[in-house]
């Protein structure tokens, strides 16, 4: 916190409130103030209202983007001037199209002569490919006489930066400027202060009655039950195929739909006897394969949309943790593109050291300017020992030896870092801050300027030791150890089994907190432990480094009311000094979080208390549109006939967000497939009383495949064999 001059200031002074994090998202408009719809592929993704327009509200995120920049910031669809009614809106389920169906408003030309409403059909079908957006504009009359009418498409392109559109302000900007190219053509430019040039393409199809720099008119005249459609494709400068755009608009939504499931075809899929489950499992793997782009270094799930279509290592890890057991394929691009964007080099401005890896990758022009520290940012705690979890999870799920002798050397890097960098006064313990006072200041998953402090509200003075942080390298050195016994090194495998029994000692006897039945939060600088109930404790039962029985009193505090919502649990506890149900970190509820707490809650056998969250978490997909999970929600507490509070500016879709149902399945299971005994086991197995079957289809182990039946008779569960190809076995155990 700052220092203030000690006077006496109004509540509603301004100056009296602690400055915001310079990366703080401003919220202008909420993004659940209005229906928004979502499409994404590749590098590019769009943010449109429900009538497939954008940009009609200002300083919204809608838009088209791409690696970080707007390329088209308006477009808007008009009939004789006045918005269409809109009837239905829907992202098809596989996330490849937005359909909209929309009618003619009532229009007065004079007394006698106008057309009435709901006689003109209007279809719209946008999707993205190879960096475009492609719309095809159905007309259908439905009277029965000819009807003559004007359509108006208004656009504009603001090429700001996603930081920009964020809520950072910047003192100067490149160059626009705008061109018709011809009767069917326009084109938007901007000349980068980074030296880039970008451009926005506009495409008709047919050429438009009359054109200009902002907008294109139609006029049409259809006859009783005539169609007629337009084609619109917006392309930008950028994009990964340049050259190969498709003026095809069937094709290129054909290799679309190809290519979201050629990347899917090998996950194993999940149906049940309840629908509303299953609309959540498709969404939910929809937006998974959605986020799935391809890189240089392999695939990678980007984080969410609309702030975070990029790379995320701590996110991408998580994410590809939660789906181990139905797609490791993840896993494997995850792991080779962080190895490959592993640090080598000290840079303080990018927090970078040695043997760190990633936090997050931008491309546009204020990254590459340095404005922001995000072109290549290393300013996160916790990624570097969540590598080497991830390492030694996917191994065991998989047996690739080849990918971990490869990466081996990354995995060495990386404990080197904690070792060295990330303990720099030697105490066992891994701590942060940043480099610069550009970077991020608090570098956990928690990452809020106020989500570290001490019980009387004080805010924590680094370096600070998470108490997550700790559990994660507790986690990555017993996993490297695995690793090194496997490879043959069995002295390096034995000294990191013993640094993780020692860590796991010290953890117990400096964080565990007695009067408030929980582990601290973390160590200050002073290594005064902030005692403060938060979500963070529940990690350490996710990595395995609690004691049982403080485990289960772990447990019974976060599932206290004032630790539960009803809706989930909340990271901070109700009561604690910062504690404010409508922040980022400090008593919302986030699914990706309590999915790995429902997963440390099945690691000790609590599978009453793992159910019961997937059985909150479940309810509150429920109430969402599309049954998608969002990024996090509000932590107020559950109340009768009605949903959880949303939360305004959370992205959805998000990747650990949409995850989060197969772990909360998997966690409630026990469910581990385990690669060296050539085994799928169901550990004590219970399900939540919304689910009484489960069918999981494709679920591979070595070269065996299972269809598998689980149902439930009370708290009883049986397995049954569907189908099955090759020699794994199946065990049940109680």
């Amino acid at each position: 916190m700052t220092n203030r001059v000690a006077e006496p200031v109004l509540a509603f002074d301004q100056t009296a409130t602690e400055p915001l994090s310079e990366h703080y998202i401003e919220a202008h408009t909420s993004l659940v103030g209005r229906s928004l719809r979502t499409l994404k592929a590749g590098d590019a993704f769009m943010v449109l209202d429900a009538n497939g327009d954008l940009g009609a509200v200002p300083e919204s995120p809608e838009g088209l983007f791409y690696r970080d920049t707007r390329y088209l910031s308006s477009f808007a669809l008009q009939f004789e001037g006045k918005s269409p009614l809109l009837l239905s809106s829907v992202i098809q389920d596989d996330n490849a199209a937005l359909s909209v169906d929309l009618s003619n408003p009532d229009i007065r030309i004079d007394k006698e002569n106008g057309i009435p409403r709901d006689i003109i059909a209007i279809n719209r079908t946008k999707f993205l490919w190879a960096g475009a957006s492609y719309e095809r504009i159905g007309l259908r009359n439905y009277d029965v006489r000819a009807r003559r009418f004007r359509i108006d498409l208004r656009f504009d392109a603001d090429f700001r930066d996603l930081f920009e559109v964020r809520g950072m302000r910047r003192e100067t900007q490149g160059r626009r400027s705008v061109e018709v190219l011809g009767p069917a053509t326009i084109v938007f430019r901007y000349d980068g202060l980074d030296g880039i040039t970008r451009c926005t393409r506009l495409q008709f199809e047919p050429a438009p009655t009359r054109i200009a720099t902002h907008g294109a008119a139609y006029e049409i005249s259809l006859d009783p039950d005539e169609r007629r459609s337009l084609l619109v494709i917006i392309s930008t400068e950028e994009s990964e195929h340049t050259g190969r755009l498709l003026p095809d608009f069937v094709i290129a939504l054909r290799d679309t739909r190809r290519l979201l499931r050629s990347t899917s075809a090998g996950i194993a899929t999940v149906t049940s006897s309840n629908h509303l489950f299953n609309e959540l499992a498709c969404r939910s793997a929809s937006d998974l394969y959605m986020l799935i782009t391809p890189t240089e270094h392999g695939s990678y799930p980007y984080a969410g949309v609309p702030w975070y279509s990029t790379v995320f290592g701590r996110d991408g890890i998580i994410t590809a943790m939660m789906l181990l057991w139905m797609d490791p394929a993840i896993a494997r691009g995850v792991l080779k593109h962080l190895a490959a964007t592993q640090a080598t080099e000290f840079d303080p401005d990018a927090d970078a050291q040695p043997g760190k890896i990633l936090h997050e990758r931008r491309h546009g022009e204020m990254a590459n300017l340095g404005e922001v520290p995000f072109r290549r940012y290393y300013g996160t705690v916790d990624a570097t020992p969540l590598f080497i979890m991830l390492a030694g999870l996917y191994f065991d799920r998989t047996g690739d030896r080849a990918t971990i002798e490869t990466l081996w050397p990354n995995i060495e890097a990386a404990l080197k870092w904690c070792d060295e960098y990330g303990d720099r006064d030697g105490d066992g313990f891994v701590e942060y801050f940043r480099e610069t006072e550009h970077g991020l200041a608090n570098q956990g998953w928690k990452d809020s300027h106020d989500s570290i402090f001490h019980a009387d509200g004080t805010g924590a003075e680094g370096p600070i030791a998470l108490c997550e942080v700790q559990a994660y390298v507790f986690a990555a050195k017993r996993a490297a150890a695995n690793l090194a016994l496997t490879l043959g090194q069995a002295a390096r495998g034995e000294q990191l089994r013993k640094q993780a029994t020692e860590l796991r000692r010290s953890f117990e006897r400096v964080f565990w907190c007695e009067d408030i039945s929980t582990y601290a939060l973390a160590l200050d600088g002073a290594k005064r432990p902030c005692r403060v109930r938060t979500s963070n404790a529940g990690h350490a039962l996710f990595a395995g480094i609690a004691h049982p029985d403080r485990a289960r009193r772990v447990a019974a505090t976060l599932l206290t009311e004032a630790g539960f919502s009803g809706w989930g649990i909340r990271t901070l506890a109700a009561g604690e000094a910062r504690y404010n149900p409508m922040s980022y970190h400090n008593g919302s509820i986030w699914p990706h979080d309590n999915a790995l707490i429902t997963l440390g809650f099945s690691r000790y056998g609590l599978k009453a208390e793992a159910a019961r969250v997937f059985k909150s978490l479940f309810d509150a997909a429920s109430y969402q549109e599309l049954r998608r999970l969002p990024e996090l929600f509000c932590g107020f507490l559950r109340r009768r006939r009605r949903g959880p509070t949303a939360y305004p500016v959370a992205c959805s879709p998000q990747a650990w967000a949409a995850a989060a149902p197969f772990a909360l399945l998997g966690a409630s299971l026990g469910l581990n497939l385990d690669c060296k005994r050539d085994e799928v086991r169901f550990d004590n197995p219970i399900l939540p009383d919304f689910l009484d079957d489960v069918v999981l289809r494709g679920l591979r182990l070595n070269s065996s495949s299972f269809t598998l039946k689980i149902h439930r008779h009370g708290t009883d569960v049986t397995v049954s064999v569907l189908d099955r190809s090759g020699n794994a076995g199946l065990v049940l155990s109680k």
